[in-house]
This record gives C-alpha cells, sequence and structure tokens, in this order.
C-alpha cells in the first residue's frame, strides 16, 4: 500500500501499526539508530512520517500479522475536515459492496477519492465490514465531541422495548423509524433485534456525512436480515421525508436544548396534537412528531434529558400525553448510559391508542421505573451495569398492562390523579422508593464489622502513638527543583488531553483530574493514549498543586492520564524512597509554604516543595511510618462513612417503628 510522506503519526499509533505496546516503540527508537527521526511534535509527544515508519516495520520484519487498515486510518485523520474524511469512510463502504459503483450524492476531494477507492481495495481483502466498522469506530473517537452517539447495548435496550410494548398489527412487514438517526445505531440494533422478516427501516439525518455513514452501516446490515432500508438527508422536524409514511416502532435520540428547532415556521403543524411544545421544549416537538407517525398500537422509546419531566413550560403537553394513554412509561437510566454521560436520561415509552387517538381508560395509570441504582462506580468500570440493567427495565415492563402483576423494587404504578397536578412531574425518583433497610441479621452483621473496624483502628493508633520524637535541631532539606537538578527525580507536569476524554475503547488510560480528586478520588473518564501528554505509571509519584486539593500519594493503580495541576515524580530508586517522597510532600505545611497565595483557588509550586535530606538506609524507616499513617487515615475515613450510613439505616428503621419493645 502506497502511503504519504507528510502524514504524520505518533507513538501510540505506531504501537497500534505494529501491534505492540507502547513501551516497545519506545525501545525500538532508542536502540535503532535507522528508526525514522521525529518530523513534528514536541519531545514528550513526537510525530514521525508515516511512510518513513512503515518501511522500518516493514524492512525489520514487523508487519508480518498486521492488518493495513491500520496504516489506511492516519490518513483519513489528516484530511482534515469531519465531514470529508466521513464521507471518505461511507464511499470506501459503498465501493466495498459495489467494486465499480460510485455514490452520485458525495461529493468528495481527489485525495479523499483515491482513500476511499484504497480502503474499498484493503476491505475486500481483509473483510469488507471489518475494514468499514474499524474506520467507523475510529472516525467516531476522533470527533467524539462533536457527535452525540447512542451505545449499542442502550441502542439494544431501546429496541427490544419497542417491539415488547407494541400491541396488535402486523407479525411481519414491520416498519421502523428513526427520524433523527446520526450514524444509524438505532435502526441496526432494531434490525438486529426484530424476529420478524420484511423489515423495513425508515431514517432520517440532517448532516449528511453521518446519513451517509448510517446508509453504509444499514447496507451490510441487510446483508444479512430480510430488510428494506431507506435513508434520507434532511431536518425530520422541518421538511419530513415520511410525512405519509406510519410505523410500527419508532426509536429516536434526538438533539437536545436546540432553540432553533423551528418553532416560529411549524407553530400550526398538525403534528401538535397534544399542543404546541414551547420555544424551549424540542424534545417534546421529537415526542409528538413520533407519535404522528405511529401505526395504531405501534409503540415509540425515545431518549430525554431529565429536564423534560418537569420543566414548567412543558406542563401541559406531558398532561395530555398522560390522559390519552400515549405516554405509558418513563425509565431512569444511570448516569453515563449515553452522552451527556454526567446526566441520569430518561427513556420515554410511549404508545398509539390500537383505535386511534382517544380518551385514556378508566384507572389508566403510567408506569416509573427507576433504575439508576444500575451503576457501576470508579474509573474504567463507570457507568451502566448493562446486562442486570437490561433485565430489570424490560421486566418491568412487561408488567405495562398487567394493573395486578407485582413491582420490584423501583418500579411504581401512578394513577393518574395523582399525576395530573399542578406540575404534571413525571420523574420516576419522585415516585419510586428502593427499600435499603437492611434486616435485622443484616444489620447484626454490619455491626460485628464496625466492632472489627473500630477494634483495628484503635491497635493502629496505639502503634502510632508509641512513635518517639526527638528533639534534635532542624534536618536539612532539598527542594523538588533541586532533586530534579540532581537526578535524584524527574517532574512532569499533567496537561489537558489533546482529544478529550472519552466513554470507551481499547487504547485508552483513565483520566484523572482535580474535579475528581475533589469527589470521590476514582478517575472520572478515559482519554486516547496518543492524546494524554503525561501518564502516572506504578510506582510514580502523584501530586496535586492546588491548595484545595493538595496531596501527594504513590500510584499503584493501572496507568493513569493526569489532567492539569496534577504532577508525576519518578524516582530514582538509588537515591529516594518513592513512599518517603510521598510523605515528606503531602505534609500541610509543606503545602502552605510552597503555595503561591492565601486562598484555597492557589497554585502550590511544586519545585518548593521540600524533602527531608536523608541516606537511603534511613528513608525505609520513615516511608513504614509514613505508609502506616497513610493507611489510619484511609481506614479512619472508611469508618466514617460506614458509620454514618449505620446511623442513617438504623434511624430509618426506628422512625418506621421497627423496634422491638
Amino acid at each position: 500500500m502506497s502511503t504519504t510522506g507528510s502524514v504524520p503519526v505518533s507513538l501510540a499509533e505506531i504501537a497500534r501499526i505494529a501491534g505492540v505496546g507502547r513501551a516497545a516503540v519506545s525501545n525500538w527508537r532508542r536502540r535503532h539508530d535507522s528508526f525514522p527521526t521525529r518530523i513534528g511534535g514536541t519531545d514528550v509527544s513526537p510525530q514521525f512520517s508515516l511512510a518513513e515508519v512503515e518501511q522500518w516495520l516493514r524492512d525489520n520484519g514487523k508487519l508480518d500479522s498486521i492488518a493495513g487498515r491500520e496504516l489506511l486510518w492516519p490518513r483519513f485523520e489528516v484530511l482534515g475536515s469531519r465531514d470529508q474524511s466521513g464521507l471518505a469512510i461511507a464511499e470506501a463502504a459503498h465501493r466495498m459492496r459495489s467494486p465499480r459503483a460510485r455514490s452520485a450524492r458525495v461529493t468528495l476531494s481527489s485525495e479523499a477519492e483515491r482513500l476511499a477507492v484504497e480502503a474499498a481495495r484493503l476491505g475486500r481483502n481483509e473483510g469488507t465490514r471489518e475494514t468499514f466498522e474499524f474506520l467507523l469506530q475510529r472516525w467516531l473517537e476522533t470527533h467524539v465531541r462533536q457527535l452525540s452517539t447512542t451505545p449499542a447495548p442502550l441502542a439494544t435496550l431501546m429496541a427490544r422495548i419497542g417491539f415488547d410494548v407494541r400491541v396488535g398489527g402486523p407479525d411481519e412487514g414491520l416498519t421502523v423509524l428513526d427520524p433523527a438517526c446520526g450514524t444509524g445505531h438505532l435502526a441496526a440494533a432494531a434490525v438486529q433485534e426484530c424476529a420478524s422478516p420484511g423489515v423495513r427501516v425508515l431514517a432520517c439525518e440532517r448532516d449528511p456525512a453521518l446519513a451517509a455513514l448510517a446508509s453504509a452501516r444499514l447496507a451490510f446490515v441487510a446483508d444479512d436480515h430480510d430488510v428494506r432500508t431507506e435513508i434520507a438527508t434532511a431536518d425530520a422536524l422541518r421538511a419530513d421525508p415520511f410525512a405519509q409514511a406510519r410505523a410500527d416502532v419508532a426509536l429516536c435520540n434526538p438533539p437536545f436544548n436546540e432553540r432553533d428547532w423551528g418553532y416560529e415556521e411549524l407553530a400550526t403543524d398538525q403534528r401538535w396534537t397534544y399542543g404546541l411544545p414551547p420555544r424551549t421544549e424540542p424534545e417534546l416537538a421529537w415526542v409528538q412528531h413520533l407519535l404522528a407517525h405511529l401505526e395504531p398500537g405501534g409503540s415509540a422509546v425515545v431518549v430525554l434529558p431529565p429536564a423534560v419531566a418537569s420543566r414548567k413550560a412543558g406542563r401541559r403537553i406531558r398532561g395530555s400525553l398522560l390522559r390519552t394513554g400515549a405516554l405509558r412509561a418513563v425509565v431512569a437510566l444511570p448516569p453515563g448510559s449515553a452522552q451527556p454521560h454526567s446526566v441520569s436520561l430518561q427513556l420515554w415509552i410511549l404508545r398509539a391508542a390500537p383505535d386511534g387517538l382517544g380518551t385514556a381508560p378508566p384507572g389508566q395509570d403510567a408506569l416509573l421505573v427507576d433504575a439508576t441504582r444500575f451503576a457501576r462506580t470508579g474509573g474504567r468500570e463507570a457507568g451502566p451495569n448493562w446486562e442486570p440493567l437490561q433485565t430489570f427495565v424490560l421486566s418491568a415492563l412487561r408488567t405495562l398492562d398487567h394493573s395486578d402483576a407485582d413491582l420490584p423494587d423501583g418500579v411504581v404504578r401512578v394513577p393518574l390523579i395523582d399525576l395530573l397536578d399542578d406540575e404534571v412531574d413525571v420523574t420516576p425518583g419522585r415516585y419510586t422508593s428502593v427499600s435499603t433497610e437492611p434486616s435485622g441479621l443484616e444489620l447484626a452483621a454490619v455491626w460485628k464489622e464496625m466492632g472489627s473496624t473500630l477494634t483495628e483502628l484503635v491497635r493502629r493508633a496505639e502503634r502510632l502513638s508509641e512513635l518517639e520524637f526527638g528533639s534534635n535541631g532542624p534536618q536539612t532539606t532539598a527542594g523538588v527543583g533541586d532533586l530534579v537538578k540532581a537526578g535524584a527525580l524527574s517532574l512532569r507536569a499533567g496537561q489537558q488531553p489533546l482529544d478529550g476524554a472519552v466513554a470507551s475503547g481499547q487504547n485508552f488510560v483513565p483520566l484523572l483530574t482535580v474535579a475528581d480528586l475533589l469527589a470521590d478520588g476514582s478517575p472520572s473518564g478515559l482519554v486516547a493514549i496518543d492524546s494524554a501528554p503525561v501518564i502516572a505509571e506504578k510506582g510514580d509519584v502523584v501530586v496535586a498543586g492546588v491548595v484545595r486539593a493538595f496531596k501527594a500519594w504513590v500510584h499503584e493503580g493501572p496507568p493513569t492520564a493526569l489532567g492539569p495541576q496534577l504532577h508525576a515524580l519518578r524516582v530514582d530508586p538509588a537515591k529516594l524512597d518513592a513512599h518517603f517522597l510521598a510523605g515528606c510532600l503531602r505534609a500541610p505545611s509543606n503545602g502552605r509554604q510552597a503555595g503561591t497565595h492565601a486562598s484555597s483557588s492557589s497554585r502550590v509550586d511544586i519545585r518548593r516543595l521540600q524533602v527531608l535530606q536523608l541516606p537511603l538506609a534511613e528513608q525505609a524507616a520513615y516511608a513504614e511510618v509514613f505508609r502506616s499513617l497513610r493507611d489510619f487515615e484511609t481506614q479512619l475515613v472508611n469508618a466514617d462513612g460506614a458509620g454514618r450510613k449505620l446511623v442513617n439505616d438504623v434511624s430509618d428503621l426506628l422512625a418506621a417503628g421497627g423496634l422491638d419493645v
């Protein structure tokens, strides 16, 4: 495969191309004088010529088992334009399936067209679908800040709900609609989850690049299923390309909080059966758009931000949706289910009346499901625990039409009379309650564990109280800056990642920020390895250089990227003990003396932090005490949290009249 010499690649990209770790590439660079020289970047994040790297890898026999697409992707990146690279990938997919065909809808630069041709040729040799999915995933990861996609597990859950909830209608030849399809995650999931033959998929997307990629993705999916697809490039609210179509199932993850959605020109639109959506409620316009396209008994599942369930401006429309029985259920998802990841998004489950629009039958109610507890916490595992979440939500929604069914914790059936008040708030957490009070046996076990914790704390306190402190005069210290000059340690300052944090992927590391330290101390996101200028390895001393979060510790976990105001210190083990260094640095008085201002937001000058000057043998004794003191502090914090929870649990049991007297 030919490559362009001007295409730059990082060390991480070279590692992916060669199928090795980044450390191996750094080792090649040190050991081989013939390794290509840097053409750009910095000493910390150097860049090399892709052509030279490819030639060197081939000459040294390091490309034997490598797929050519790893060499191809960097050339898509240097196209620069998000749209050009996306359209080029879509065109490559089109040519993979029809070698002599060319899409008339795509206008590409000459370089983008050459890449599409090469990618198509490569795909036919290495697997068309695998090559397309590889390029698409890399494109999505590169532009993660500009795109909002539906994660595959959420798309699968929504599709299953849609098919489960619909009533009546045909068992085959179903029509599925997604009016804001993005790159086709929901539409593809619907095809894969539908067991009926002859599925027809109608999808719409106003962004031409996304629409082209969705069309390519669904074309591959259609190869394995009996499905017809039609992807339109249009704004579904302003210029609905499927105005006359009706769907059995509609799925949608619409754009959030868009003020310019067509409020003025659509004021008299016939879709607003439940009320004119206020300018500030574009999500309710999408809800009514979906309902307008449903067959009698058809279902719709839509992802919405939680504010839509309670905002004052939308209460009249929410009331109308409830009274007519169109809004059948609301599911509150754990944070991290989709972008924005910090918010507990909701699924609204809608259904058209089997005999057309009408009033709700007597005793009509809504099912509210609080699934927020199905979340993992901490670092790489943050986000939903998808398997139990899907099981819980699907089992809860199967009770939708069975008013006498038993409901699990976190699920409640709310009568209309309780919902149609002045607020019409359909937030599940307002009505649901998950039973978390421990039983008597569980409470006894917790008390026993608390007793053991307190006993251990007393032992540690006694050992620490036996420490003897001499009356020697002030000891000699050295600043971190002086130790760097002496070669006893190296200092690297964390930075904002080049491409930002993302939710998932194989070539990513946890990202730790000062905000994480002020929360629970766990990394809150992931960042691409080649976008992280500073990565703390096991054994490095990490220091937070801001007064409000000042601390220092020896890093024991996996490689972790450091954000701004965090610093990584790597010691020369022949001169310094890492635990001794961390203990000296985290002394509160040390941080105060090195602070640049008196406020809590001031910066700590890491180079001014002082370290005792002791022989290495004596450092070990200090390090052991520092570690004991740190363990005592950790156990004290854990005991405080466990004790507070224990007090709260017992208080709840007492308030509920659970005391035997």
